[in-house]
């Protein structure tokens, strides 16, 4: 399960059986400031799509430092790791939120407003892709 880790939503993506594939499931609405991390609505996509494993989506900055983001989204990787007691793994996603957007300019001419509403489930996909394409 790819995961894109934002403050106020995740972006989440599943890949195929054999790990092939990844695909854009949905967005779940959090509140990092108020430590509301949407961890039932993620618990029961685990359950129905026998996830074996996280992938999060690491912010870097373009020269590969890491910001309050990245750092953000390392917590969220270790609350999700003991809450559910699944490996996580962590994959750079810089640019993926530009190709996200590009993609859905170019590809599928998406208003400003529906775009809002699917970037972060695509950045996801493009996460978890990106990491499944390293494995193989």
């Amino acid at each position: 399960m790819g995961l894109d880790v934002g403050s106020k939503t995740v972006g989440v993506a599943v890949s195929d059986p054999l790990g092939f594939t990844a695909q854009g499931l949905e967005i779940i609405a959090i509140d990092e400031a108020n430590e509301e991390f949407g961890f039932e609505r993620l618990a029961a996509l685990v359950k129905e799509y026998k996830v074996e494993k996280f992938v999060v989506g690491l912010p870097k900055n373009m020269n590969n430092t890491s910001g309050p983001r990245v750092e953000a989204s390392r917590a969220y990787g270790e609350k999700i790791k003991k809450l559910f007691e699944l490996p996580v793994d962590y994959q750079d996603e810089r640019l993926t939120t530009v190709q996200a957007e590009r993609m859905l300019v170019e590809q599928a001419d998406v208003s400003r407003g529906k775009r809002k509403k699917v970037i972060d489930k695509l950045a996801a996909q493009l996460i978890l892709q990106n990491y499944l394409d390293r494995l193989f």
